[in-house]
């Protein structure tokens, strides 16, 4: 028996190269030059690459010193936020022309449900389009889209003719789209998942598609009702324009590292006084607190501890923190110290998405 899926009008727009573009459009003399945001030769994370620097395998997430092996001419440029969210709060308010439903994601990414809007156009490639233009003309930064029937899809489609371009995957072309797909290519299949998969056999939707629902829960756990059902077109998530958090953090990265916990200490105060203003800013407190352990040598460690009751203040905050700090000897000096409370009073219940077992989207719709 076929059942047939809620079609909707879904619009990821992905800024191109976001934080490095601004940096560009704000200083003439940067354009068309390979640009990192964040980090330096030496220490620190790039934040962010023109595209002038990923011809050169410099990413997001890479270290400074290894960006800078990689290209050379690489030129370095400290992030500013306050401008960055200045321009994405520009972009933003061109989304709300178009429909209320907007969710962001980042600065620089969003979706929109463009099913019902307030221009009144059937065409959400159109509009896809028309928002793009206007974010060139208006704001002078180049965007890409994706547009399709949910959000998974539209996800995917968003990278497809970066930058600058846009993809739409209709309807009746939503399952061979997914199938031909390559499972490394799938939204939220990272690269441990995708070797897991490898080693099942799974290297396309069309091979994801063919394992039983009971297979996938076997060996990917609650992923695996996720996987079966986005492989078939099934992801039912709304747009949400407020989207509740699951946590609240801040953290810092240092010039020197740290080898004495006593400056690791007069860090965590520092961190602490920063998450707390965000809580009372947001007016959320959280029962879990983690801290974060960056080392020198880049290895990630977390701590964390669960409490009775909510807490947002920094008192309490941070004599967590450092019960966590001493809760086990430091294994190398620090480079990071994050600090980040979840399980929030924000938090609701989520349904559950029921497993259909199939779906037709074989219809023809505006888009």
């Amino acid at each position: 028996m076929q059942n047939s899926v809620l079609l909707r009008k879904i619009i990821h727009v992905d800024m191109d190269a976001f934080y490095a573009s601004v940096e560009q459009m704000d200083n003439p003399e940067l354009k068309g030059k390979p640009l990192a945001v964040g980090g330096n030769e030496k220490r620190g994370v790039v934040s962010a690459a023109s595209y002038e620097a990923r011809k050169f395998g410099v990413r997001s997430a890479m270290s400074g010193y290894q960006a800078k092996k990689n290209c050379p001419e690489l030129i370095f440029v400290r992030p500013r936020f306050d401008r960055y969210k200045e321009i994405s709060t520009k972009i933003r308010t061109i989304f709300l022309e178009y429909t209320d439903l907007v969710e962001p994601l980042s600065l620089d990414e969003a979706y929109l449900d463009v099913t019902e809007n307030k221009k009144g156009n059937p065409s959400a490639s159109n509009i896809a389009k028309e928002i793009r233009d206007r974010i060139f003309e208006e704001v002078g930064l180049t965007a890409s889209a994706g547009i399709s029937i949910n959000k998974f899809v539209a996800k995917i489609a968003s990278d497809y003719n970066k930058p600058n371009g846009q993809k739409t995957v209709e309807p009746d072309e939503v399952i061979p789209f997914l199938e031909d797909l390559e499972i490394r290519k799938f939204y939220g299949v990272g690269k441990v998942t995708t070797q897991k998969m490898y080693s099942l056999g799974i290297f396309t939707g069309k091979d994801l598609k063919e394992k039983s629902v009971e297979f996938l829960t076997e060996n990917f756990g609650k992923s695996g009702a996720f996987y079966y059902n986005v492989v078939r077109g099934i992801h039912l998530s709304e747009v949400k324009p407020n989207r509740i958090p699951k946590s609240v953090g801040a953290e810092r990265t240092f010039s020197e590292n740290l080898s004495s916990e006593v400056f690791m200490l007069e860090r965590l105060e520092s961190i602490a006084n920063e998450l707390e203003r965000r809580l009372k800013k947001s007016k959320i407190a959280g029962k879990t607190i983690t801290l974060k352990i960056k080392y020198s040598d880049f290895k990630l460690q977390t701590r964390s501890k669960t409490l009775d009751y909510f807490i947002a203040d920094k008192s309490l905050i941070l004599e967590t923190a450092k019960e966590l700090l001493y809760q086990e000897k430091l294994e190398n000096s620090v480079r990071l110290l994050g600090i980040s409370l979840a399980n929030l009073n924000t938090e609701k219940k989520k349904r559950e998405t029921p497993i259909q077992k199939e779906v037709s989207v074989q219809l023809k719709f505006d888009f």
